[in-house]
């Protein structure tokens, strides 16, 4: 029996997707829920596994080509048993090549890799993976080439009785520029794209302010290791306090979790908070749907659960559609300072940073502290100035006096 595989159904918002990798070819055979090949949207990176057990048939789209919803990507003889390609019957080589790219589909790796590794004809195999889970990861790569271009191109040596000096003014050791050129993923364009529309479609104005980590890093000592004991192993971060305190504050500021449609502004009467997670081909921003009556240590697993699945490319388009407020941790690359670009049609977005420890005044006193810089991000088209600060200094407040997120006053 011939089994169609398609494509996955895509929502409205996307229009449609790139074949970006084919772990499966013609004559493999397949087990049930096995994955055959990645669909890279505006998004997400799709998988599509086999719907049961069987034998590649045929391939009908091709790596790069671009498809629409629920195209037919393969067929699949359910139920066969695998032969030899032809490919591989040809000689050596085509089996060699069939070795290489099922030894390739074994180590787990995202698309751009993948186009790396093809631009410089390298192996997976001979290259130290990093990574979770044994994942090669695209720095890992350009470690690779950099340490081989080192080994082929040893210090040159001046000849005898001429000055170093003059060899360097004539071939130096900037003779050879490299330069490559690899075509950006529609995901990455599509982060682009939206960057550039955010700058240009809104009155973008952040304004800044600091707040005192002591008390918070001080509760944090005191129940983390209980927490973590009764929350099931959920980790105790600055996350948590950070989504509620932006809860409670949209609450008291609702233009900040508002939007514009058009000529109307559309107030929205429940908090979607977004959280900014980094991944190797960028910046994606899943949602906690009504992060209002979510606990601390609900907003904590779910956070974990989002960057998990963003690193094992699991993150489906509906969990990072919507979403009325986003709150951004560049503190975890060691950002001191930023201007967070707003999320549209979102009108605020919350940047959190680095703790540094920084003399402060308290009581007439200099003392020292773990102070942390907050940024917000605003559309000056519905939120004045005023109401910015007010919203940031309530995150302060709340921040510094945790017990007022719990009682919410």
């Amino acid at each position: 029996m011939t089994v169609e595989i398609k494509a996955p159904a895509f929502p409205e918002s996307v229009a449609d997707g790139v074949v970006s990798a084919w772990h499966k070819g013609p004559g493999d055979s397949v087990a049930r829920d096995e994955l055959l090949v990645e669909i890279e949207t505006d998004k997400v990176v799709m998988e599509v596994v086999a719907p049961e057990p069987g034998v590649i048939a045929a391939i009908l789209v091709a790596e790069g080509e671009t498809i629409t919803s629920e195209a037919v990507l393969a067929t699949l003889s359910a139920g066969a048993a695998g032969t030899q390609t032809p490919a591989a019957e040809s000689g050596s080589a085509g089996a060699a090549m069939d070795t290489a790219c099922e030894s390739a589909a074994s180590i787990p790796m995202g698309p751009a890799v993948r186009a790396l590794l093809d631009e410089h004809g390298l192996s997976p195999e001979d290259i130290e993976a990093t990574g979770k889970g044994g994942r090669l990861l695209k720095e890992d790569v350009l470690s690779h080439l950099k340490q081989a271009h080192t080994q082929r191109s040893p210090e040159p040596v001046a000849p005898a009785g001429k000055p170093a000096a003059e060899d360097l003014s004539v071939d130096g050791p900037t003779s050879e520029r490299i330069e490559k050129r690899v075509p950006m993923t529609r995901m990455r364009s599509r982060i682009a794209e939206r960057l550039l529309g955010a700058t240009q479609q809104t009155a973008m104005l952040t304004t800044f302010n600091e707040v005192n980590m002591a008390p918070l890093m001080k509760l944090r000592r005191q129940y983390r290791d209980e927490f973590e004991s009764v929350h099931n192993g959920t980790r105790l971060g600055f996350m948590g306090f950070f989504v509620k305190a932006a809860c409670e504050a949209l609450k008291r500021f609702p233009e900040v979790n508002a939007s514009i449609d058009g000529n109307d502004v559309v107030y929205h009467g429940y908090q979607d908070v977004g959280v900014a997670v980094s991944v190797d081909e960028g910046l994606v921003v899943p949602v906690l749907r009504d992060a209002d009556f979510m606990s601390i240590a609900d907003v904590e697993a779910a956070i974990a659960s989002f960057g998990s699945k963003a690193r094992d490319k699991k993150l489906t388009i509906e969990e990072m559609t919507g979403g009325t407020f986003t709150v951004s941790n560049g503190g975890v690359f060691g950002s001191l300072l930023s201007t967070p670009i707003l999320n549209p049609p979102q009108t605020g977005i919350l940047g959190m940073h680095t703790i540094q420890e920084r003399p402060i005044a308290m009581g007439g006193e200099v003392v020292i502290q773990p102070m942390m810089y907050l940024a917000l991000s605003y559309d000056h088209r519905l939120v004045d100035g005023k109401t910015a600060v007010q919203f940031l200094v309530t995150v302060k407040g709340l921040i510094e006096d945790p017990a007022r997120i719990l009682l919410q006053i």
